[in-house]
């Protein structure tokens, strides 16, 4: 187990784990009951932070945020000498959290994206983990929740459904809104996994092993989706390096303090 404490990546506090660290603080919250604000991110994720300071604020008050992205486990080695010898990928994360729940006993709940997305996600989930409770599941509104009693509303729903860890895939940036709103609202572990409900359901296809190792699953995402995702990778990637490097070397500076936001998202 490995935990090498959070550090600033472009002024995003990214937490320098492996998977066993993750999962234990994750199960550990889901066992006493208390919320924790959990990301997984990649350089899309950290250059959100990056350029939008109410973005930095939610995730820098996330309780746990891993590297998702192999591009963001090189600059925590390379600037802080953390000696991480593999990321912390969404999709991987979200089974070993849905292995642990099994064992232990837990129910998850899945939130976000589309029934039939859900539908097969809980299907293969519980095919692979028999012994996994899936206490209840809700498709995203695909809007902003019309006002706080909504919200309220949805929070109350997970709740009563006797989860003790929710699983929110509604992609980056809206699903770390979702889980910084939520903070006060549930007393869990959120997890926000972003492509891991696509990918589990069967309608997404990962990278190879090879081209995840060496930081080339975006060039695999951008070939198959290349209308929707050619803005995220070509033009945040050489930003993204340039300013891993100016860091690096000490040319600018990167300040984890973002600026609280001036009113609520509500992203559903």
């Amino acid at each position: 187990m490995r935990d090498e404490g959070r550090h600033s990546v472009l002024g995003v506090m990214i937490d320098a784990v492996d998977y066993d660290a993750a999962v234990a603080r994750i199960m550990e919250a889901a066992a006493e009951g208390r919320h924790l604000g959990v990301s997984a991110l990649a350089v899309h994720g950290v250059m959100t932070g990056h350029d939008d300071l109410e973005q930095r604020n939610r995730l820098n008050s996330l309780d746990l945020v891993v590297p998702d992205g192999q591009p963001v486990r090189w600059a925590l080695n390379a600037m802080y000498g953390t000696g991480l010898t593999d990321r912390v990928y969404g999709p991987t994360l979200t089974l070993e959290v849905c292995r642990a729940a099994a064992e232990q006993g837990r129910a998850i709940y899945l939130y976000g994206s589309r029934p039939e997305v859900l539908e097969a996600l809980e299907r293969n989930l519980l095919d692979a983990f028999p012994g996994l409770k899936v206490a209840g599941s809700r498709p995203s509104l695909f809007r902003p929740a019309a006002d706080d009693a909504e919200q309220r509303r949805i929070a109350e729903e997970i709740a009563a459904s006797g989860a003790e860890i929710c699983l929110v895939g509604l992609g980056c940036p809206r699903q770390e809104v979702f889980v910084y709103e939520h903070r006060n609202l549930l007393d869990m572990p959120m997890l926000a996994v972003g492509a891991a409900f696509d990918f589990h359901a069967g309608l997404l296809d990962q990278a190879p092993s090879w081209m995840q190792d060496r930081g080339l699953e975006w060039l695999y995402r951008l070939a198959k989706e290349p209308r929707r995702l050619w803005r995220r990778y070509i033009l945040l990637n050489p930003r993204y390096t340039f300013h891993v490097l100016r860091q690096r070397f000490g040319l600018g500076r990167y300040d984890p303090a973002g600026q609280p936001p001036t009113q609520p998202a509500r992203y559903a």
